[in-house]
C-alpha cells in the first residue's frame, strides 16, 4: 500500500516531471477514460513520453476554457480536478467541475479540499454558481459535493439519469 506524507497537498498545473506518478495514479483506475479531473480523452495515448507531452500540451491549450490541476503530495499525484469555464462545451454534460482521487489516496478528505480550492478559482473567474456532477450511486462523491454546499439540481430536461447533479452557490 502506498504511503503519502501528512503534509498539506498542493494543487499544481499538470507537469512533465510528475509523469511517472501520474501514470501510476491513472493505472489505479484501470483501463478506460473515467477520471474527469485529468482531462483524459479516449484518443489520448499517454504511455509514451510523446503521447504524455501531447496530453500536457492539449491541457495547456485549453487553459482559457478549463483550469486543470493535479492534487499532489510532493512527487506523488493523488488525483486531479478540472474547472470548466462557462464557455466550455462539456458543462451541460459533465458540469463545471470534475474531480477524482486515486483509490490508494481516498478517505483523507482530499476531494473536498481540492473542490473547495477550485470553488475559490471559480469565484475569481466571476462565476456565481457551479454545476458539479457525479455518477448516480456514488455516495462518496455526492457527500464531497454536499460538504462544499452542493444542493441537488432540478433535473428538468436532463437526459442523463446516470448522473447526480448539484449546484454550488459561490
Amino acid at each position: 500500500m502506498q504511503r503519502y506524507s501528512d503534509a498539506m497537498p498542493e494543487l499544481i498545473a499538470p507537469t512533465r516531471h510528475l509523469r511517472t506518478s501520474w501514470l501510476e495514479a491513472n493505472s489505479e483506475w484501470g483501463p478506460g477514460v473515467h477520471e474527469d479531473g485529468f482531462g483524459l480523452l479516449g484518443t489520448d495515448e499517454v504511455d509514451s513520453l510523446a503521447g504524455f507531452e501531447a496530453l500536457l500540451a492539449r491541457l495547456a491549450d485549453e487553459q482559457g476554457r478549463c483550469t486543470y490541476r493535479w492534487v499532489a503530495d510532493g512527487n506523488h499525484v493523488l488525483g486531479g480536478i478540472a474547472l470548466r469555464h462557462e464557455s466550455h462545451e462539456l458543462v451541460a454534460r459533465a458540469g463545471h467541475i470534475g474531480f477524482g482521487i486515486r483509490p490508494s489516496a481516498r478517505r483523507r478528505g482530499l476531494a473536498a479540499w481540492a473542490l473547495g480550492r477550485m470553488l475559490g478559482e471559480a469565484k475569481v473567474l466571476g462565476m456565481d454558481r457551479v454545476l458539479v456532477m457525479c455518477e448516480a450511486g456514488n455516495i462518496a462523491s455526492a457527500k464531497t459535493i454536499q460538504s462544499q454546499g452542493g444542493t441537488p439540481a432540478e433535473l428538468g430536461n436532463a437526459a442523463d439519469d446516470a448522473a447526480w447533479r448539484y449546484w454550488i452557490q459561490l
